[in-house]
C-alpha cells in the first residue's frame, strides 16, 4: 500500500449530481410518477408536462399535483404520492430496458474514491429515490454523504448542505471555493456557483455545452471520459496500490 498518493492533487471534495450526470433511468422515474398519480387519483400524469430538469423531487409532486388535479395537495397527500413514486420506484429501475452508466463514469469514481478524494451526492432527488437509482449500477459504495430533494426545495440550500456534511466528515469546515460539483443542468451550475463552489458542467443529459457555459460552468466538459482540469490524473494509470 502507498505511503502517500501524491499523485491525487485538486479539490479533495467532489460533488456529483445523479439523472443524467452518472445515469439515465431510461424513464424510470417518469413511469413511477405516472403510476403513483393512476393509483391514487385514477389519472395519467406525465411530470415532463409539469416541471423541468433539476427540480427537487418534492417540487416535481406539487406541480405535477397542480398541473392535473387543479389544486395544490395537502401534507398527507403529498406523503402518499412520495411514498406510493418510491414504492414503485425499484422495480421501474430494475426492469429499465434503457438504464445506462454514462461514458466513463464508473472508471471516473473508482479512481477518485482510490485516490482520497471524497465524492459525494447533490440531486434533486429524494433521498432514497436516488440511492435506488444508483443502486443499479452499483454506485452507492462511491458516496457517503449528498444533498438531497428531501433536504430542501431550494438547489442552493441542498449544495451547501452536502458540503457542510462533507465538512463533518473531514472534521472542518469546507471552503466551498475548493468544492467542484459536477451535473447536466444549468439548475446545477446555478446552485453550485450560489454557494461560491466550482461549477463542473457536462452536456449528458437535456442541455448543450453552450448552455451549460452559458449558464455560468466555470468548466465544461463533453463527457466524464474528458479529464476535468486539476484532477488529469485521475485518467491515467490506476493508483497504485
Amino acid at each position: 500500500m502507498a505511503d502517500e498518493r501524491e499523485v491525487a492533487t485538486g479539490p479533495l471534495v467532489i460533488l456529483f449530481d445523479v439523472d443524467g450526470t452518472l445515469i439515465s433511468t431510461g424513464g424510470a422515474g417518469t413511469r413511477s410518477w405516472g403510476g403513483a398519480f393512476e393509483e391514487l387519483h385514477g389519472i395519467p400524469a406525465d411530470i415532463g408536462e409539469f416541471s423541468e430538469a433539476g427540480m427537487t423531487d418534492p417540487t416535481v409532486a406539487r406541480s405535477t399535483f397542480r398541473g392535473v388535479i387543479g389544486r395544490e395537495p395537502t401534507e398527507r397527500e403529498l406523503a402518499r404520492l412520495l411514498f406510493a413514486y418510491l414504492e414503485r420506484l425499484p422495480e421501474e429501475v430494475e426492469m429499465s430496458a434503457q438504464y445506462r452508466v454514462l461514458p466513463g463514469a464508473e472508471m471516473l469514481l473508482e479512481r477518485l474514491c482510490q485516490a482520497g478524494c471524497l465524492l459525494g451526492i447533490v440531486t434533486g432527488a429524494l433521498e432514497a429515490a436516488a440511492h435506488i437509482k444508483l443502486a443499479r449500477a452499483g454506485f452507492g459504495r462511491f458516496f457517503p454523504f449528498g444533498g438531497y430533494g428531501s433536504d430542501s426545495d431550494d438547489r442552493s440550500e441542498l449544495t451547501r448542505r452536502a458540503i457542510e456534511r462533507a465538512g463533518a466528515i473531514v472534521g472542518g469546515e469546507l471552503d466551498p471555493a475548493s468544492v467542484y460539483a459536477v451535473g447536466d443542468t444549468p439548475n446545477d451550475v446555478a446552485a453550485a456557483r450560489s454557494v461560491g463552489a466550482v461549477a463542473v458542467g457536462v452536456p449528458s443529459g437535456h442541455y448543450s455545452a453552450d448552455e451549460l457555459r452559458e449558464a455560468g460552468a466555470g468548466i465544461v466538459l463533453r463527457s466524464l471520459e474528458e479529464p476535468i482540469p486539476g484532477l488529469e490524473w485521475a485518467w491515467g494509470p490506476p493508483v497504485a496500490e
